[in-house]
């Protein structure tokens, strides 16, 4: 039987689960990724866009497009992010990885555009880190 996981938004509105093995966190430092979760970074994990089931909430999911070509979906009721998705790569969701019920067993793999790393990020550890995006082999 394949791995399941569950996730939401803060307010219940959207469920979602996917389905298989995760790969390993992502934690991206750009600019829009820092704005669009109030953070030091965004913590994204790559999925199938064929894993990825919703399973209620669609009425209540949003969009926005900060760049041509990919788009953010969040709750439009508590603003919780769910996923991203850029149009040239519509195979592959980037899950956010705060939305899951259940985090075990998931680990940080890498940091991406740490070249523009907040400077009050406390982030000091021994991953790899990429000044741009994710590197082909990732």
């Amino acid at each position: 039987m394949p791995e399941k996981r569950s996730g939401g938004c803060l307010c219940g509105a959207v469920r979602y689960e996917v389905v298989g093995p995760l790969a390993p966190i992502q934690l991206c430092h750009c600019s829009q990724c820092r704005k669009a979760q109030g953070s030091a970074f965004g913590a994204n994990i790559p999925v199938a866009t064929a894993s990825f089931r919703l399973l209620q909430g669609e009425e209540s999911l949003r969009e926005f497009r900060a760049t041509p070509g990919k788009r953010r979906v969040f709750c439009g009721a508590c603003g919780s992010p769910i996923f991203s998705q850029r149009d040239d790569a519509p195979e592959v969701l980037r899950i956010r990885a705060g939305g899951l019920d259940d985090d075990a067993g998931l680990a940080v793999g890498f940091h991406i555009f740490s070249a523009s790393r907040s400077g009050w990020d406390p982030t000091d550890d021994a991953l790899p880190a990429y000044p741009e995006g994710v590197p082909i082999r990732a």
